[in-house]
Order: C-alpha cells, then structure tokens, then sequence
C-alpha cells in the first residue's frame, strides 16, 4: 500500500492518514499485551507453583501493586486456584500444557504465580472485547481489510448507520478507555513485579547492539514521511549519542545460508528493488534433528537481512532505544520511570529483560496516545471532513510506464518495508523484508549471527533437556518464522507462485 503509493507519488487524505494510527494503535496494544500473557509471561512464570499460593496473600500482592477490582478479593483467587487445580487434577493442562514446571529457573513465590496465572485468564477476556475496534475500522484482525492505495475504504458520514460517526467516535473511546485501564492497572504493575525477581536477565540476551526503526505514526500525509511521533533512525553499536538517519538502500538480503539462490551468487547482497526468491533446498532428508552449520553451509529459510552491511534488531526495543536517545519525551518519562522502579541502570535494556520490558512500555504510550488519534479523527468530520481516500490515480492509464517505490511501517514485531518495481504498468518485482526475518536472520558471508543467535550466546542453561532459559531470550523478540520465508513442499516444489499479467 504505501510502496505503490510512493512509487505513484499519491498523497492520502488526513481521514486517511488518521485512521490508519488508530488502527496501527489498536493492533500494537492488543498484539502486545497477548504476546506478554499469552506467548511470554509464562517463561517466568509456574503455573503449577501457584496452587501452593495462600489466596489471601495474593490478593494482599495484587493489591499492593494496584487497585484493579479483582486483585481485592481472596474468594477471587481462591476460584482462579480451584480453576486451576481442576486442569492438573485432570492429567490434562489445557492450555498450560507442555510447560517446564518446577523448573529451579523460576524465581517467583506461589503468590505471584497465581497472580500472573489469573490475570492471563482475564488478559483471554479483554483481549476478546478491546478487538472489537479492530472489527469497527479494519473488518478483520491480524490482517485488517479496510487499507486501500490512496487511503481507506472505511467510509466517514454523521448521518449514517453503516459508516464512522458519532456513535462510532464513542465506542472507540471506550474501547480505548478500557484498553489503557488494563494496561496500567494490570499488564505494567505486572511486568514490573515481576521483572523484578529476574534483574540478572538485565545481563542475558542482549544481541548485536545495532538498532534500526523505520518510524510511526505519520502527522502528515506524505509518503514514507519523517514526520512520525515515534522517531525513526538507526543505532551503531548501542551509541545512544548518534542516531543516523534511516536510508532504505542501505536494506540487503544475502542467501549464503540460506536455502536460495542468487543468479550472481549467494554472498552477494541484493538490495530488495533487485531481489530473488529462487528455492534451493540443502538441507536433511528426513529429519531436522541435525544440521551442518559449519563453514558455510546452509541451514533455513531465512535470508540474512542487513543494514549497512550490519546485522540489526528491530521491535520494540529498537523504537524505545531510538525515541530515547532522540529525546522523545513521553518515551524518556517511562523508560526513566520503569528502570527507576527495577533499580536498574539504562545498560539494563540491552537485554532479554530490557527488551520485553520495552514491549510493556511502548504499549503504555500507545494506550495513552489512541484517544487523542480518536479525537483528532472526530475533529475533522465535525469540521466536515469526510475524505477517506484520494482516487486519482486508479486508472492504470495515469500511472507512469515505469517507477519504484518503497513502504515503511512499524508493525508490533518491528521495521517493515516493501518494495515494488513497476515496468510496463505491472509489477515485475514486489519484496517484503518483514521483521522476524530481519531478527531471526541466519549468518551471513562474513560469519556475523543475525540478533535471535547472537542474543543466545553466553545464555546460562540450567536443564539442557528443559531450555527454558532459550525460548525466555527468543520469546523476548516475539518470533514469526512465517512471517520471513516462502513456501515449498516437502520436495522442494514451490506451493503457490502469483504472476500478473
């Protein structure tokens, strides 16, 4: 969407440009605090410690940390305990099931395990009902439907039923007022009690060092504008002293080992515009349980995504780092605030501990921002604003015979851009470097490990059957493998492939 409105030179309206921050907005609120409870929290936290908890003491811990109305009650925790205990009573987990538990890895009382364990049953509820406003403005959710080259097709009109108004303006506060209650009341209170019985993991996972985002939040409606809230940049080496500006050339893909290949050979690395996506399986027959990573031998489907020629992570922690060494006020105020509270200093982000606790903290800042997304949406249509896209280059015969372009957007897992190449007014070349690709990177020609492997090294491991301490650090980057890959079959066939004629 914003690689063709970028190579057609389209600027979208402000409803436009409006909308797609709040959904931007919504989608990252939701997606994080799911990834916290639902994919994360229970790398810390036992879950079958907790049916040795007192329930009143729980409820005493939960109260002390927030005023959220079910931390007050024995009774409360007493039923999420009985819940609980039902599941393992059963020889049947559920949704707990294939967990490590009673691993010495795990650091937390019964009391704050069955704190967590309740508050991820309710994360379940609220997560159900805050994507609701996904459906309201982008019909579907993780993919919303509602983009569209030129702007959206969520149309705006006060006087009817069936598109945004009054009415619509309202719900979404809410939504957005119930969103930001559970995130300071439940979710932050939560990863600070309990990051704190885990601050040597400030010292675990802390990758390459190197930080690239590309920006979020457009204040105006210009393609790949800079004109975001959450600054882009890229970071060298953890030098918070010098953010270098974001320059999408700098963007390569290398297949050394990677199970592609390069018509002009695979160390050589391919700027996106001039990309190939060319299967070449050399990999076991039958079985993954070994695979030859010496010299340089290919071992997955990733393509080694570089910046500058330098491995580089992306994700929240990259946007939290970038807007705090460029001063980004908002962001400055939490990141002091959440290392204050750990007793930790800021080398502390550098780290397994600092990178899930920047999901947490860029979640805040978005609750906190959405309703004034909301509102400045309400202000243009009560000026009487009701453009949501600009159609003036739908016709195929306005479009240039030839032209590039380029698409940054700052998903919850990180920096994401496409690239299109348009000759003859169809699409001879289209790539996406997503951002479990860029993080999940495999070495490159020069044996650099891309941010998921060098984030492994020096990892403690106590139960090298459990590894726990590994899925902690690879959880922390909230991986998507097939976000970052192109599918073949068994035998190596490529599945699907779409031609345009």
């Amino acid at each position: 969407m914003r690689a063709v409105e970028h190579a057609l030179g389209i600027v979208i309206p402000d409803n436009a440009r409006i909308l797609r921050n709040i959904i931007n907005s919504i989608q990252a609120v939701h997606d994080h605090v799911i990834h916290f409870y639902h994919l994360h929290a229970l790398d810390w936290v036992d879950v079958v410690s907790a049916l040795k908890a007192d329930p009143a003491k729980t409820a005493a811990l939960a109260s002390s940390i927030s005023d959220w109305p079910n931390n007050a009650s024995a009774s409360y925790f007493k039923a999420v305990a009985g819940r609980l205990k039902a599941f393992v009573d059963s020889g049947q987990l559920g949704i707990f099931a294939n967990g490590y538990w009673g691993h010495p890895a795990y650091k937390l009382p019964p009391e704050a395990n069955l704190m967590a364990v309740a508050h991820y049953l309710e994360a379940l509820d609220w997560q159900r009902d805050f994507i609701k406003a996904m459906a309201i403005l982008g019909a579907k959710n993780p993919h919303p439907q509602t983009y569209l080259v030129g702007g959206m097709s969520t149309p705006i009109d006060p006087n009817s039923q069936n598109a945004i108004n009054a009415g619509t303006i309202a719900q979404l506060l809410e939504y957005a007022r119930r969103a930001k209650d559970f995130v300071d009341k439940v979710y932050i209170p939560d990863l600070l009690a309990i990051a704190s019985f885990y601050k040597d993991w400030a010292a675990i996972g802390g990758g390459v060092g190197n930080f690239l985002s590309y920006g979020e939040f457009q204040k105006d409606n210009q393609p790949n504008t800079t004109n975001v809230w959450l600054p882009a940049g890229f970071i060298r080496a953890k030098n918070l002293a010098k953010i270098e500006a974001v320059d999408h050339k700098k963007v390569t893909e290398e297949v050394t080992r990677a199970w592609y290949k390069y018509a002009g050979g695979d160390e050589k690395p391919l700027h996106p515009w001039d990309g190939e996506t060319t299967p070449n399986y050399t990999g076991p027959k039958s079985t993954y349980k070994e695979l030859d990573t010496s010299g340089k031998n290919k071992y997955t489907w990733q393509k080694a995504i570089r910046y500058d020629g330098l491995p580089v992570e992306v994700g929240p922690l990259a946007r939290m780092v970038i807007a705090f060494a460029a001063g980004h006020k908002e962001t400055k105020e939490l990141v002091t605030f959440v290392l204050g509270k750990l007793g930790v200093g800021p080398e502390a982000l550098f780290s397994t501990l600092g990178r899930t606790a920047a999901r947490g903290i860029e979640t805040k800042l978005i609750a906190d921002k959405l309703p004034e997304f909301i509102m400045e949406l309400a202000g243009n249509i009560k000026k009487g604003d009701y453009r949501i896209a600009n159609t003036e280059k739908w016709d195929p015969s306005t479009w240039p015979a030839e032209a590039k372009g380029y698409g940054y957007h700052e998903a919850p897992r990180g920096a994401l851009c496409h690239w299109i190449v348009i000759k003859d007014k169809k699409i001879a070349n289209y790539q996406c470097v997503v951002p479990g690709g860029i993080n999940a990177s495999p070495r490159d020609a020069k044996g650099l490990r891309g941010p998921d492997e060098e984030a492994l090294i020096g990892t403690p491991i106590a139960k090298p059957d459990q590894p726990i301490e590994i899925l902690r650090t690879i959880h922390s980057f909230d991986p998507c493998m097939a976000c970052g890959i192109h599918v073949v079959d068994a035998k190596g066939k490529e599945i699907v492939q779409v031609k345009v004629r």
